[in-house]
This record gives C-alpha cells, sequence and structure tokens, in this order.
C-alpha cells in the first residue's frame, strides 16, 4: 500500500506536504498498488524534439510521489534519459518505461524519442499502448516529427490528449497551435482549458469544465492557488466553453441529448462525454503550461485519468490461432488466457538480456513456463521486474494491462507473442521502417575482431531498424540504420558499453534495383563430373511489381516439366539473387516472379541444381527487363529566418532538392523539399553555415525514386558498389 495525498475536487492543487493539504481540506487516501483494470492506464509521452516531453516526464513523476527531486535535461539528470549518451547530448535515444500513482491509478508511462532516426522506438511504445500525450511546443506549433509521430498513432488507433507546452515563451500562441492540429494533423481539437496570461506573464490555466482559474508558481513545492479573473477574461472564457459545449454535443450523442435540454452542463457530464468521445478518437482535448516552469501538469495528470482508456476501453486484442490459421481474439481479463506481446529487447550490463512485453490478457508468475508462438517454442521466464528507467524492481507477478521486463527469455525478440500453450495466439507483430544509411566499419584491433560479431548481434537484437552485413567483395563489414545519427550514437554504443573500437568509412548510400519492364530468361546449370552430375533448367518470366510491394514467386509449371520438389530450391535461388542486382549489386525490389517452364533429369537433377538454375535465369531476366536504379528521397522541413531564405533554396537546389512549398510560422519561414539522401549527408553543418547557426531542420524517409542518368553514371563504376 502505497500513501498517497488525494483532493475532493477534479483537479487539486496537490502539493508535496501533508500537512498543507489537510489545512486545504485534502484527506489522505491509500491506494493499491495493484489496481483493477478500469484503474489502469498505460501511456506514452511522443512530441518533436525539444518540445519537452522529458521534462514533462520528469515533473509527472515528481508530482505524482515516484521521484524527490526533479530532473534536468539540460543539466544532465534527468531521469528518464539515463543513458550516458542521452545525458551528454541532451536529447531522448531509447523509450524508457516507468509507474507512477495519480488518484487512485496505476499510470505506465514510456517516454519516447523525439528525434526521426529512432522513430522506432515510437513505433513500438504506440504497439502496445492504450493513449497518448502528444506535448506541442507552444511556439513552433505543430512540427514535422509530430506529423509523424501522429501518423503512427493514428496506425494503430490510439487515443490522444495534447499539452501545448512552453506557454511561457516569446512567441507562444496557444490559439494558432489549436488550429495547427486542425489544419495540420486533420484531428479534431478540443480545447479545455485557456491559458491564463501570455508569453513572460504566463502564470496558469482557466479550466473550461470547472469554470475556474488556477495560478501555479515557478516554486515547484508551491500549491497552486484558485484566483478570480477579470470581466475581460470572463467574456473570453464563457465564449469558449460554450463553443467547447456545442462541439462535443455533436461528437457525443448522450450529451447532445443534455445539451439540446438548455440547462446547464455538470462538470462530471461534460468529463464523461469527454471521455467517452476521447476513446472513440472522435476529438482530442487540448490542454496547456509550462513544464519548466511546473506549471499545468496536476491538470495534465488529471486528464490522462479522466480521459484516456483503460485496458478494458479498448478493443480486445486481435491475433490468429497458429493451430487453425483462423482469427482470435483476448479480452482485457485476469481471468483469460495468458498472452502477451515482447515489443523491446535491451542488454543490461547488472543483470543481462531484458525483454520488455505488454500484457493483454491473464496473468503470469515468475519462473512460469510460456509458449512463444511465433517461435513454436517454450521458453520458461526468470525473475520479473517493474522498470522505473534503468532501475528495477522485482515482483512475483504481472497481469492484464500490465508493462513489464522479464529476464530469462533467449529465443524471444521483439514482435513476438508470448502466451498460454494450451490455448496459443499470434499477436500482430510491430512494422518498423527500413534502414536507409549505410557505413562501412572494420574493427581496429585483433580484439575488436573477435568481439564484434557478437556485438553487433546484441545491437540488432535491440533495434529492428539497424541492419548489419558482410560484403564479400570489399572485406567489410556494413552496417545501416535510419540516419547518421543514429549510427553515430550506435558506434558510440559499441566503444563505451562494449568496448569494442571501429573504424567507418563513408555513409554509403541504401540504394535499390528494379526493372521497368517485363522480361523472359532461361536459366541452364549443367555439370558432368564423370559420375552423377547436375542438371537443372528453369524459364522464368520477371514483371514490374507496384512501388513497395516487394517480392512474389508465381509456381506455373504444368505437366510436371519440373517436379514439385524442385520447385522450392527454384523460389530459393531467385530470392538470393535479388540481393544482388545487376547494375551496382543493390538489392532488387518490387519484382513479380514467374516460373513458366524448365526440364529435369531423372539422375542428375537435385536441389543445388536448380537453385542455381534460378538464380541464372533470373540474373538474365532482370537484365533484359530494363533495370533502374532508385534513391531513397527525404522529406525535409527547414525553420530558418527571411534574412536566410535565398541562400537556403540556392543550396537546395544545388543539392537536387525539390521544392515541395514555402511557409510562414511566426517570423520564421518553413520550407518543405524532398530531397535524394545522397545528397544529405553533412546537411546540418552546411545548414549551419548558411545561418549563422540559427536554422534548424527535420529530416525523413519519403519514398524511392528512380535515380537520373547522370548521377547513374556516377554510381555504378567499374566496381559497381562500392565503387
Amino acid at each position: 500500500m502505497v500513501s498517497r495525498l488525494v483532493a475532493d475536487r477534479s483537479f487539486s492543487p496537490y502539493g508535496r506536504h501533508e500537512d498543507e493539504l489537510a489545512r486545504r481540506g485534502a484527506r489522505v487516501e491509500q491506494v493499491n498498488q495493484a489496481s483493477s483494470l478500469e484503474k489502469v492506464r498505460n501511456i506514452g509521452i511522443i512530441a518533436h524534439i525539444d518540445a519537452g516531453k522529458t521534462t514533462v516526464t520528469e515533473r509527472v513523476l515528481y508530482y505524482t510521489g515516484r521521484t524527490y527531486k526533479i530532473g534536468e535535461v539540460d543539466e544532465g539528470t534527468a531521469v528518464m534519459d539515463w543513458m550516458a549518451q542521452e545525458r551528454e547530448r541532451g536529447i531522448t535515444i531509447t523509450a524508457a518505461a516507468t509507474t507512477c500513482y495519480w488518484l487512485g491509478h496505476n499510470i505506465n508511462i514510456i517516454d519516447t524519442p523525439g528525434h526521426v532516426d529512432f522513430t522506432a522506438e515510437v513505433e513500438r511504445s504506440l504497439r502496445v499502448l492504450d493513449g497518448g500525450v502528444v506535448v506541442l511546443d507552444a511556439v513552433a506549433g505543430v512540427q514535422p516529427q509530430s506529423e509523424t509521430v501522429w501518423r503512427q498513432a493514428d496506425s494503430y488507433r490510439v487515443p490522444r490528449i495534447c499539452f501545448v507546452n512552453k506557454m511561457d515563451r516569446v512567441g507562444a500562441d496557444f490559439h494558432r497551435t489549436v488550429r495547427m492540429i486542425e489544419e495540420i494533423l486533420g484531428a479534431k481539437a478540443l480545447p479545455i482549458q485557456l491559458p491564463l496570461g501570455e508569453e513572460k506573464d504566463f502564470e496558469g490555466i482557466i479550466d473550461l469544465i470547472e469554470n475556474k482559474a488556477w495560478a501555479f508558481s515557478d516554486d515547484i513545492t508551491s500549491l497552486p492557488r484558485e484566483i478570480g479573473l477579470s470581466e475581460e477574461c470572463l467574456g473570453k472564457a464563457k465564449e469558449q466553453r460554450e463553443l467547447m459545449l456545442e462541439r462535443l454535443a455533436e461528437e457525443d450523442d448522450q450529451f447532445m441529448a443534455v445539451y439540446l435540454e438548455g440547462r446547464p452542463a455538470r462538470a462530471e457530464e461534460i468529463r464523461a462525454a469527454l471521455r467517452r468521445a476521447c476513446i472513440a478518437n472522435r476529438v482530442v482535448p487540448v490542454l496547456c503550461g509550462s513544464a519548466l516552469k511546473n506549471k499545468g501538469i496536476q491538470p495534465l495528470l488529471d486528464a490522462v485519468v479522466s480521459y484516456l482508456p483503460s485496458p478494458v476501453d479498448v478493443p480486445p486484442v486481435q491475433g490468429i490461432d497458429p493451430k487453425t490459421g483462423k482469427s482470435d481474439t483476448r479480452v482485457s481479463d485476469i481471468a483469460a488466457p495468458f498472452s502477451a506481446l515482447a515489443f523491446k529487447v535491451t542488454t543490461d550490463p547488472f543483470v543481462g538480456r531484458l525483454v520488455y512485453f505488454r500484457v493483454y490478457s491473464g496473468k503470469v508468475k515468475a519462473k512460469a513456463q510460456v509458449f512463444n508462438s511465433c517461435k513454436g517454442r517454450k521458453e520458461r521466464l526468470g525473475r520479473l521486474l517493474r522498470m522505473h528507467a534503468n532501475h528495477r524492481e522485482e515482483v512475483d507477478e504481472v497481469c492484464a494491462g500490465d508493462i513489464a521486463a522479464a529476464l530469462g527469455l533467449k529465443a524471444t525478440y521483439t514482435g513476438d507473442t508470448l502466451c498460454d500453450s494450451t490455448r496459443p495466439i499470434v499477436l500482430e507483430t510491430i512494422r518498423f521502417p527500413q534502414p536507409v544509411v549505410s557505413v562501412a566499419i572494420e574493427p581496429k584491433t585483433k580484439a575488436d575482431q573477435d568481439r564484434i560479431g557478437d556485438v553487433l548481434a546484441k545491437l540488432m537484437e535491440e533495434d529492428p531498424t539497424f541492419e548489419t552485413h558482410y560484403e564479400a567483395e570489399t572485406g567489410q563489414t556494413v552496417i545501416s540504420g535510419m540516419g547518421e545519427l543514429h549510427l553515430e550514437v550506435l558506434l558510440e554504443r559499441m566503444k563505451t558499453e562494449f568496448k569494442v573500437d571501429v573504424r567507418t568509412g563513408k555513409p554509403q548510400v541504401a540504394y535499390k534495383e528494379t526493372i521497368t519492364q517485363s522480361a523472359e530468361a532461361e536459366g541452364r546449370f549443367i555439370k558432368q563430373f564423370g559420375g552423377k552430375g547436375q542438371y537443372g533448367h528453369v524459364v522464368l518470366r520477371v514483371e514490374p511489381a507496384e512501388r513497395g510491394s516487394g517480392f512474389s514467386f508465381t509456381n506455373r509449371i504444368r505437366h510436371g516439366a519440373i517436379p514439385a520438389e524442385f520447385i522450392p530450391a527454384v523460389e530459393a535461388g531467385v530470392r538470393e539473387s535479388l540481393d544482388r542486382g545487376v547494375l551496382a549489386n543493390y538489392p532488387v525490389v518490387d519484382v513479380k516472379v514467374e516460373l513458366l517452364d524448365g526440364s529435369y533429369h531423372e539422375v542428375d537433377s537435385s536441389d543445388v541444381a536448380f537453385k542455381m538454375a534460378g538464380s541464372l535465369a533470373l540474373k538474365e531476366a532482370v537484365s533484359r527487363a530494363k533495370p533502374v536504379l532508385l534513391e531513397p528521397i527525404m522529406k525535409l522541413d527547414i525553420f530558418a529566418g527571411e534574412q536566410f531564405l535565398g541562400d537556403v533554396l540556392a543550396d537546395l537546389d544545388a543539392r537536387r532538392a525539390s521544392i515541395e512549398g514555402i511557409g510562414v510560422q511566426g517570423g520564421t519561414r518553413v520550407v518543405h523539399a524532398l530531397i535524394p539522401l545522397g545528397e544529405a549527408f553533412g546537411y546540418a553543418t552546411a545548414l549551419r553555415s548558411l545561418s549563422q547557426g540559427r536554422a534548424t531542420y527535420s529530416m525523413e524517409f519519403h519514398h524511392y525514386q528512380q535515380v537520373p542518368p547522370n548521377v547513374l553514371e556516377q554510381i555504378v563504376g567499374p566496381r559497381g558498389r562500392f565503387a
């Protein structure tokens, strides 16, 4: 049991001192940590980089009593940014989980990164969360990465509330940010608060539901105080409240009946309607504050409890019965069969391999045997841990709605399902974007060479957007990731955490090859060695597929021209050949392959022969199908002052960028462009030089596009990929 202070009102001026609360009529309530499912909230804090996610989370942890000293990002003392590199760089790199308690509710929080290079951390977090708090900068409004995380949340239908942060900064505009939420994100934003004061005069919030105003002090130990409003403020608040009620009535039928009655709506009726509309993703409640100045955090916590869903409020999780292949579901109930999704794997220097998982149904005890339905094997759980960033709290049991970590799961990876072996289910896995930047590395010493394989394997376990392969032609190991910062961080981790030092080459672009027309080709692999030989003969047709559709193989063999047992070998040879194209040895993508004909020898034919024949036929068919090279195109958003706009645009033109539009955000110009990744390396340094260090930018993968002929000649050299 944990002692927690609870006041007799919807949102209360919670403080840290029991005697101060007692004087204000608060009561002390015992909150059971093993809350019922209705009192559990699994939320993520998501936003663009530097919007203040971690600062918000640090205040939440303090006000809920989880921590007793506020950590600051700028000082490198933030609890949730626990990695050495996060503290050095002042950014969040890995999603960190923690648990806190508010108003009798158990709130599991995941603080996610804001930089686009670490988008996988956001993706896997949103997959297992029930709700999200989107933090927006009141000056910048909806920024590029805000759009990205919003789309990710849309794909998983995660209900959200918005917190407009940094209301105390020069240029902060709450109403402009609300408009941007609607115009750019396409959401129905519903402000339930108004800022009290602007910029340096910002002192608190006007609660439109309760019709009250609260002023906050910069001093975190001070209690918020209720204050009166001027006639002007009262008029604005009344107008905004009526607008809020009208829009809420449009989205909730039950509240529409109350609204049409013409009587004043009670606060509890408004909150109930807001909760229903928010959970149904029909509206997005919008709040405001300044986390750095400790303003507006308690109302935000109240909103998390009041409007975001519990595990029982979301639809049952969907899956497939691996025995029958039919769809199946699991309701969020402790009495249901156990099911959980592993969403993250980390290597802890003190306890070893940790697997983070979300329990969707049932319960499981430490040291219990579970079934990995993706791998088709049983595993035994070791210790079960509740994580508070990098600190561990051992527990005996976890239940539906819990987010925990486990030791001992050696064969479980990101996206795997853990379940009861008597009622198996395979839950939908997590989709991750493909890496777009590659760097060749080589170990500096013999000791580094001996250990580099194991270290890279561990990093790939942790990060699904990190890939590595060995280039036989150059003798180099090539690592691939989501951006230069992503790879820089991983290389630094190799050096500091795993004590493996490497030399790096120039970043390489992850080009791909495809075809532009249909073609047929024959592949013959015939060898005679004196005794039994090798005989394989196939005829293939290749056709272009839709961009992004990948590879498909169709068997159109009739009348036994090739025995059925050799067909898988042909497909294996085709797949192997697709790994290295004919232009510059890059992977071939978006191709349909049809096996049309062939022949076999009753004695000499074998899997090996047909695999080689399939490989030879594919190479020849691709060569005839007018292959082209594809390059990754990045979406680039630049924020620069008017005086630097000309130089920025001239530089973009020199980099083969196409300008999609130029907007105005406050006193800043926003340039939206598409730029080839190969031209974007080192752009951070170039932009700083062009703008005297004042401009910023955001970049993320957008699509693949055919390389122009003049650029193709530069890329395809006599030695292919590493020319």
